[in-house]
């Protein structure tokens, strides 16, 4: 048997949500969950945080704070990343903006 797979590489979030094929609406959700993600990662190096005072502050399991820190979304709402966030003292603020949807 044969594998074939080819490599992609994707530089932005938008890249990677189209490269593993994820609808329009799940890709903003996705890119939503990335930027959070990031800003967590950041706050955790940043501040030598240890996955398990993560946990215990946000009011998370150690493993699920460890897969996410991972990079591992599956199954992980906003809703948690933001909690997460809010837990280690930072405040998410929402913008949105209308689309130029000319091409």
């Amino acid at each position: 048997m044969i594998n074939r797979t080819r490599k992609i590489t994707a530089r932005r979030p938008e890249d990677i949500a189209k490269a593993i094929g994820l609808t329009g609406a799940d890709s903003k959700e996705w890119q939503v969950q990335y930027a959070l993600l990031k800003h967590l990662q950041h706050v955790v190096r940043d501040e030598g945080l240890t996955h398990a005072e993560v946990a215990r502050r946000g009011g998370s399991s150690r493993t699920r704070v460890t897969a996410i820190l991972n990079g591992n979304l599956d199954k992980v709402s906003s809703d948690l990343l933001i909690r997460l966030l809010g837990a280690l003292g930072y405040r998410v603020k929402v913008s949105v903006t209308r689309v130029n949807t000319a091409a």
